[in-house]
């Protein structure tokens, strides 16, 4: 097993890495937000403004999450290896795959599986 000192890293760049999570979102969704409300006063782009917005507080949704799921996966396998907290850990991966999974869609329009030409019929 871990000795205290590696357990003690392996807690810290958990933390640290969910804290870059937490930060994606919360500047992401400001600065995304910011940026619309700019350009939501030229009533010709409202449209891509938001149709903007949209895809790219999804981008730093996703790019949030993914290191939320790599600071779970630290956390509960450097930090805490038992049993339960390896059953939480795959319900929240699985939780934040979809999510991810769903924000993909919503992104590109279209279902992976279908071509880039087929792209806004979802």
């Amino acid at each position: 097993m871990l000795d205290a000192l590696s357990i003690d890293i392996a807690h810290t760049v958990g933390r640290i890495i969910e804290l870059l999570g937490i930060a994606i979102i919360a500047l992401g969704a400001f600065f995304y937000l910011l940026r619309f409300l700019i350009r939501s006063f030229d009533p010709r782009s409202r449209d891509q403004a938001v149709a903007d917005f949209r895809s790219n507080l999804g981008r730093a949704i996703l790019l949030g999450l993914e290191f939320l799921v790599a600071a779970d996966i630290i956390n509960t396998v450097a930090v805490t290896p038992t049993l339960q907290s390896l059953a939480v850990l795959a319900g929240i991966v699985a939780i934040r795959t979809f999510l991810s999974w769903s924000l993909e869609v919503e992104i590109e329009g279209r279902w992976p599986w279908q071509r880039r030409s087929a792209s806004r019929e979802v």
